[in-house]
C-alpha cells in the first residue's frame, strides 16, 4: 500500500534493502540532491532494481542521472549519450548503445574526479537542461508487484 507521500513511500521502498544498503542508497541520493537540489525525482521500484531517476522534467525520457540499487549494490546510470561520454579512466560499464554506469561504494565516490567528469560532460549532452527543473519533486513513476529480495 502507498503511504501518505511519494516521500514516505520512497522511503518504505528504501526500507526493504539490509541496513548497509539503505544507508548506503540515503547517502548517495543526499549526494546527488546536493549538487541537483531541484532534480524531479522519478521513482521505480521495480522487479530487479530500485530505481531513482534525477531529470529537469517529470518525463522519463528527460532523465539525465538515476540511482540504481539493488541488494548487492548501487550504480549511478547516465541515461543520455551514456556510451558517447569520455572515459579516459575506462570506469564506466555497460555495452548499450545509450546507458552506462558506474557502480558505487560509498557516496563519495559521486565526488572522485572521474565522476565529476563524466557528470559534466552528461549534462553538456543532456537534451533538457537540468537547471531547467524549478522545484524538487518526487514522484513514484511504478511499483513491481512481484520484486527479487531486497536482503
Amino acid at each position: 500500500m502507498l503511504g501518505m507521500s511519494a516521500e514516505d513511500d520512497l522511503n518504505e521502498f528504501i526500507g526493504k534493502f539490509a541496513p548497509n544498503m539503505q544507508t548506503l542508497i540515503r547517502a548517495c541520493r543526499a549526494g546527488m540532491h546536493a549538487r541537483f537540489p531541484n532534480a524531479k525525482q522519478l521513482v521505480y521500484d521495480n522487479y530487479n532494481f530500485l530505481v531513482i531517476g534525477f531529470g529537469p522534467t517529470v518525463r522519463a525520457s528527460d532523465a539525465i542521472f538515476s540511482l540504481a540499487a539493488q541488494r548487492t549494490g548501487i550504480n549511478l546510470c547516465f541515461l543520455q549519450h551514456g556510451a558517447d561520454l569520455p572515459d579516459p579512466a575506462g570506469v564506466l560499464r555497460g555495452s548499450g548503445k545509450i546507458v552506462r554506469n558506474l557502480p558505487l561504494q560509498m557516496a563519495k565516490d559521486l565526488d572522485s574526479p572521474d565522476t565529476e567528469a563524466l557528470i559534466s560532460a552528461a549534462l553538456q549532452r543532456a537534451k533538457v537542461p537540468m537547471d531547467a527543473s524549478d522545484e524538487l519533486e518526487v514522484i513514484i513513476k511504478s511499483v513491481s508487484a512481484k520484486q527479487r529480495p531486497r536482503q
